[in-house]
């Protein structure tokens, strides 16, 4: 009876499935982004983004130190800091040269640190997000695919940065022989005051304010401009177009994205600094920003930023796509055609 029952079982089972040319069909296998690249993005592939990202942005945040020096005083004291040729001579002639090198500590690790997150989390938002959408709308609704991918990687970013920012823009914006200028002993005097200066998180929500919608603009100018290169300019098959090509490309492209970051971010740039002055200690952003004024937050140091963060943006990309090059990675971005 057993048998029977099963019997009647599969021959049930067997009579409602769709058959073609006589055999049960198969269904097709579930889309999935992580295998519709070149390379397969799996944790090889994360783990070569994630290290990229530290490159790309503990390198050249480090390399632009002296300019963040002026940058954070033009910003927090206008008044005595005009310009970026007269900040750099001022510094250099009242503090010495080396001053301009102030905080590159923890520039380095705080920035390498975040950029792990942001590129390398990035792409494994952008795979989750695809699948998500499905294959069709991930296509059609690709900018916003990428700024929630993007904004996602630098929430989790920005958490792993802000103790370092904190403690650098403070060593980079107190006046001489008032609080420590290394490293270590610039944090060990924040951590062991830790009410008192408001760390090491008290700069996290200006700082998402600023990062956030700068890296939505980093990424999603980047991935669109590139788009635009290989569709209108370089309409061949990507890769038949040499690395140099390739590269040259993700330069201008991190470029011109860069722009508009500083652009978008610079208000909550200039309050982040502002938050560093030895006067607003303890105060909160929204009192500072009251106090200071949108048109400030927006002009102070903004044409030193568009330089700096522009040319920092270009560099990085360039130095992630390098290093994914030197990897056996295919460059970021790809044309619009199917």
């Amino acid at each position: 009876r057993l048998d029977r029952s099963r019997r009647r079982q599969f021959l049930f089972t067997e009579a409602h499935q769709p058959r073609i040319f006589g055999s049960v069909k198969m269904a097709a296998p579930k889309w999935n982004a992580r295998n519709s690249h070149a390379v397969p993005h799996d944790a090889s592939y994360y783990s070569k983004c994630l290290f990229g990202g530290v490159l790309a942005c503990g390198l050249t945040h480090a390399a632009v130190t002296p300019l963040d020096v002026v940058k954070c005083n033009m910003q927090t004291n206008p008044a005595k800091f005009k310009s970026l040729p007269q900040g750099l001579g001022l510094v250099a002639s009242e503090q010495g040269v080396m001053a301009l090198t102030k905080g590159w500590v923890p520039t380095l690790l705080g920035y390498s640190a975040q950029g792990m997150f942001k590129f390398g989390l990035n792409e494994i938002f952008k795979d989750s997000y695809a699948n998500v959408l499905g294959q069709e709308n991930s296509v059609k609704y690709r900018a916003l695919m990428w700024a929630a991918a993007s904004g996602s990687a630098e929430f989790f970013a920005d958490i792993a940065l802000c103790p370092f920012e904190m403690v650098k823009v403070r060593v980079q914006t107190s006046p001489a022989g008032t609080f420590p200028t290394s490293f270590g002993a610039a944090l060990s005097k924040m951590n062991a005051n830790r009410g008192e200066y408001s760390f090491p998180f008290g700069s996290l929500v200006p700082l998402w304010s600023r990062q956030i919608p700068y890296t939505i603009a980093k990424f999603v100018g980047f991935e669109a401009v590139v788009e635009q290169f290989y569709t209108h300019y370089l309409t061949e098959p990507k890769h038949t177009y040499s690395k140099t090509t390739q590269l040259g490309v993700t330069f201008a492209s991190g470029y011109i994205a860069g722009v508009g970051c500083a652009l978008i971010s610079q208000p909550a740039d200039n309050l982040v600094s502002l938050m560093g002055k030895p006067e607003n200690k303890g105060r909160g952003f929204g009192a500072i920003a009251s106090e200071v004024g949108m048109t400030r937050l927006f002009m102070n140091g903004l044409g030193t930023r568009v330089i700096m963060i522009g040319t920092l943006t270009g560099l990085q990309w360039y130095i992630f796509d390098a290093y994914k090059a030197w990897s056996g990675l295919p460059t970021s971005g790809k044309s619009a055609k199917k």
